[in-house]
């Protein structure tokens, strides 16, 4: 059959681009609205946020016009994408320490995480819990897993809060309705979170002269971002080094599509555990060819260096900003009306249980850097890493703390430490009795980790010599 280009095959030809073209329009809106109006700025509200919640109100209005502006599916197809190539696009980076950094502190910073991880899943889930079991014979009941998703909203952003949503909604002993909008609301208002109460501890801690900027300094060393090493491809090659970045990326999400097709067969269970986790399977995609790659290079079979640090920062936040755009706007209100008192209450004792959590862990554990670790912890567990960066760099412009160098090497004992609250996330989504399991194995783990983290204050254990927990500027 022949066919054309015109309004005919809107679905076919135009409807992606469309919905591509108000994604990055917005995402413009939202950057002009940060610049015009100072409080944003002030905040360090994301401009993906703004744009995504101007697109939102648009189609709300258009709706009501009888106009369907936003393809909600297509959105949350994004969305659910997105978060897999930034953290792949993340994990092919080559980065290194640029600090003289503890392993202890490493893995005392994996734990923080883990142990947010676990405090937000336990909470969340206690609290729907508890609900559920009080409003059971009532007429309106509420779900006992969509505590569960707190972690994931506040954690990890809207990617997987929006895959384990639909993931709950598809299970019919859940009796969960969100549809992708329980998830993406937690996980919007999380960003909000990130944002106004990390400035307000900046601007506290300032006053009370907790914490002097560290100035960035005046004279920089110029780094060619293209080619930084010397031994990466040039330009002018006959393909476009951006091209490579965007290859090394696909190569690396179709492993990880590969070996979830291969869970998917393989049994129920791993068929629960496959398609949720796009974003793990792309990450150690991602792990593996960089260490083909590192194996190549090390033995003369690859002469030239690939991956590129930079364009690959470039991916991942463009990625990124979809993911919050496309999130955002792909919200249904009527999908959330009946959710309002969980979603407020799971927001208000998320962002209180993370920040006394975080606050108390750093100030324990990172002295002589305890405000830029608290805020990069504090911005990457209820935002994204992005927002925790941002943060940190507000009173770290020039990265003199091992903050950033911690995080880059926590990468790893994070994931294990993480890695339970996922794969009980199917489990406890079958009744209400394994969801009240699951909670008290996120409360042990919880209290493992934390023990751990304060195991010098509880049995009094000194180290022999200079403390390593403690960081000073020499430079100061």
């Amino acid at each position: 059959m022949s066919w054309d280009f015109t309004l005919s095959n809107y679905d076919a030809v135009w409807s992606f681009i469309v919905q591509l073209g108000l994604l990055l329009l917005f995402l413009m809106v939202g950057n002009i609205l940060r610049r015009i109006i100072p409080w944003f700025r002030k905040c360090l509200i994301p401009s993906a946020l703004l744009g995504g919640l101007v697109l939102l109100i648009a189609n709300v209005i258009c709706k009501q016009c009888g106009v369907m502006l936003v393809d909600n599916r297509l959105m949350q197809v994004v969305t659910y994408h997105c978060l897999a190539i930034g953290f792949a696009a993340m994990s092919l980076k080559t980065e290194k320490s640029t600090h003289k950094t503890n392993r202890v502190q490493v893995f005392e910073f994996g734990a923080l995480q883990g142990g947010t991880y676990m405090l937000q899943a336990f909470m969340g889930l206690g609290i729907t819990l508890i609900m559920f079991f009080l409003t059971q014979h009532g007429e309106q009941v509420t779900s006992y897993i969509c505590g569960l998703i707190l972690p994931l909203a506040y954690g990890q952003g809207p990617g997987n809060a929006l895959s384990w949503d639909i993931n709950y909604t598809n299970t019919q002993a859940t009796q969960f309705a969100g549809n992708g909008s329980f998830g993406l609301s937690l996980a919007s208002i999380g960003f909000v979170v990130a944002s106004v109460f990390g400035v307000l501890y900046i601007n506290i801690q300032k006053k009370r002269g907790g914490i002097v900027v560290r100035e960035e300094n005046e004279a920089k060393e110029f780094v060619d971002h293209t080619n930084p090493s010397g031994q990466e491809i040039p330009d002018n090659e006959s393909v476009d080094k951006f091209s490579i970045q965007l290859g090394f990326v696909a190569f690396v999400y179709a492993i990880a599509f590969g070996f979830m097709c291969l869970l998917g067969v393989i049994s129920d269970f791993t068929n629960s555990i496959a398609w949720g986790f796009n974003f793990l399977w792309a990450s150690i995609a991602a792990m593996l060819v960089k260490a083909v790659v590192k194996g190549l290079r090390k033995h003369n079979l690859m002469h030239r260096e690939y991956i590129n640090n930079y364009q690959m920062d470039r991916i991942s936040g463009f990625a990124f900003d979809l993911m919050i755009v496309a999130g955002v706007a792909s919200i249904e209100i009527n999908d959330i009306k009946n959710y309002i008192l969980p979603i407020v209450i799971l927001s208000v004792v998320g962002a209180i249980i993370t920040f006394i959590y975080i606050r108390l862990v750093t100030k324990h554990c990172f002295k002589g850097f305890e405000h830029e670790m608290f805020l990069m912890s504090f911005g990457t567990l209820t935002g994204t890493a992005s927002n925790g960066v941002i943060l940190m760099k507000e009173v770290d412009p020039a990265l003199k703390t091992p903050t950033s160098s911690l995080y880059i090497l926590s990468n790893f004992p994070a994931m294990v430490m993480i890695a339970p609250l996922l794969f009980l996330l199917g489990f406890a989504g079958k009744s209400p009795v394994n969801a009240i399991v699951a909670c008290g194995i996120f409360f042990a783990l919880w209290l493992v980790y934390t023990l751990f983290l304060f195991r010098r204050k509880i049995f009094r254990k000194k180290y022999k010599g200079k403390p390593v927990a403690v960081w000073k500027d020499d430079k100061k």
